[in-house]
């Protein structure tokens, strides 16, 4: 490490500035609302720029001396050579610590990107090498960091003297910290409900060494780790324990941070070593031991994954349960493979549907209804009785004609798409092996990719210039034999 990161403290330090156009106007900015002592050296002739500084102390730049009195810290932002050359030898004589925009041979410390959130700050450097990097990293962190966090850390300030009262040891009130403000006090405030988050902190506190946990129950989308909510992502950072799905990719197991419990609770055709009523009793079992607990499903866990009966199940025994919704891997399958799943000219319905009873086999579905026109029915857990839809379909009046999309693995590396029609399905499944996880598309708009590549071959046969298609993943398509 070159160059070691500091925070100072602000307050009532001098802070001078030199310098007179806009990039002084940018460093200065740093400084508002800060409490420091700003001197600026220099000035600005442009009048709207001296009026939005004019809470700084301006000196000419004959009267260096005074305005260096007492610095902590000096910017040089002169545009011209001269002029910063002079001001940095008047700096440089006193000692004082010293920045100079855009010359890094001539800096004492560097300005780094920073993520202001009130008291929470961070700060990204490069040493100069690429300001463009340390500005993009700071992206990144605002896209993950909730936007009020900065009002919990000032409510953890507020309540330290109370929690040092309340919990003298100190092991135990670092344990009751790393719950309290990744719990519901922490959701509380995030929603900008601070008076009850405070309430929560102090109970939590009065009740250190007997607080219940929590059970998040959290959507991981359809196996794309990029595809996760934030809100997903920092509860599994989070958690002390997750209880996982078979459906959940190893990319986002990988993100559950290393000191967690990770607990295989997944259920596959003929194999359902964890029963149901077992996987609610420990997500209860867990929280009555103060844990934090993560209950992570593939897509989204009020569509077609007991999400719905775990939250009752969790909240009928007295633990606090929140949902996170994930995406639906009918979303990510069908962008991943370009299907819209509703469209003007082609379907005006969408409807999901489960190809698996509770009991096994056929569920028993309105067939009439999924059969009619104009509409795309997606089919969750269908590879095994894909036949019987493809019949029920057909029997029920859809055209044999109607294009399906079978998506296994969707949004993954090892994603394979199939398209046919409806009276190929069967034969789909069959000679590709598809396995599962699976998702079938059944309606005209499981055409449009097909139709688009077509289009494009011709275009590019007519052009000269070859084709390859816009797919990432492997890709097959069955044409119809019509």
């Amino acid at each position: 490490m070159r160059q070691f990161p500091a925070f100072f403290n602000l307050e009532g330090a001098r802070i001078a500035v030199f310098g007179g156009g806009e990039e002084a106007a940018r460093k200065l900015r740093l400084f508002a609302g800060s409490g420091a002592d700003v001197a600026l050296i220099g000035g600005f002739a442009d009048a709207a720029l001296a009026a939005e500084f004019a809470w700084t102390e301006t000196f000419a730049r004959a009267d260096v001396g005074a305005a260096l009195l007492g610095a902590r810290l000096a910017i040089i932002a002169e545009e011209d050579v001269a002029l910063r050359a002079a001001a940095l030898d008047e700096v440089r004589a006193r000692g004082i610590p010293v920045n100079v925009v855009d010359q890094p041979e001539d800096c004492d410390f560097t300005v780094p990107s920073i993520l202001d959130r009130g008291e929470i700050v961070a700060a990204i450097g490069t040493g100069g090498a690429s300001p463009v990097i340390a500005k993009s990293i700071r992206a990144k962190l605002e896209a993950l960091l909730p936007q009020r966090i900065g009002d919990l850390a000032g409510l953890a300030r507020s309540l330290r003297g109370f929690v040092v009262d309340a919990i003298p040891d100190k092991t135990a009130r670092r344990r009751y910290w790393e719950r309290a403000l990744s719990g519901p006090a922490a959701e509380a405030a995030y929603a900008g409900d601070l008076d009850r988050a405070e309430t929560l902190l102090r109970q939590q506190a009065r009740l250190a060494g007997r607080a219940r946990g929590v059970v998040h129950i959290v959507g991981a989308g359809p196996g794309d780790p990029e595809l996760l909510t934030l809100k997903a992502l920092r509860l599994i950072q989070e958690a002390d324990v997750v209880y996982y799905d078979r459906l959940v990719s190893g990319d986002i197991l990988s993100l559950i941070r290393r000191d967690a419990a990770r607990v295989p609770v997944g259920k596959s055709k003929g194999d359902h070593s964890v029963p149901q009523a077992e996987i609610q009793a420990r997500l209860v079992a867990s929280a009555r031991e103060g844990l934090r607990v993560v209950r992570l499903k593939g897509g989204d866990p009020f569509i077609f994954g007991r999400g719905g009966e775990e939250l009752e199940a969790v909240r009928a025994e007295g633990i606090e349960a929140y949902v996170v919704p994930g995406i639906s891997s009918a979303l990510g399958c069908a962008a991943s493979a370009g299907i819209p799943l509703t469209h003007r000219d082609h379907a005006q319905t969408l409807t999901f549907v489960t190809g698996h009873a509770k009991e096994g086999g056929v569920p028993d579905l309105d067939w009439d209804a999924l059969a009619r026109p104009a509409q795309t029915v997606v089919v969750f857990m269908g590879v095994d009785t894909a036949p019987a839809i493809a019949e029920k379909l057909v029997a029920a009046g859809r055209d044999g004609k109607t294009p399906v999309a079978v998506i296994e693995n969707g949004t993954r590396a090892d994603e394979l798409r199939v398209f046919g029609t409806l009276a190929e399905l069967p034969f789909l499944v069959e000679e590709e092996g598809i396995l599962g996880p699976a998702l079938l598309i059944i309606g005209e708009v499981a055409g449009l990719p097909a139709e688009q590549g077509r289009i494009a071959s011709i275009l590019s046969e007519a052009s000269g210039q070859p084709w390859f298609g816009a797919a990432s993943h492997p890709l097959k398509i069955e044409e119809s034999a019509a």
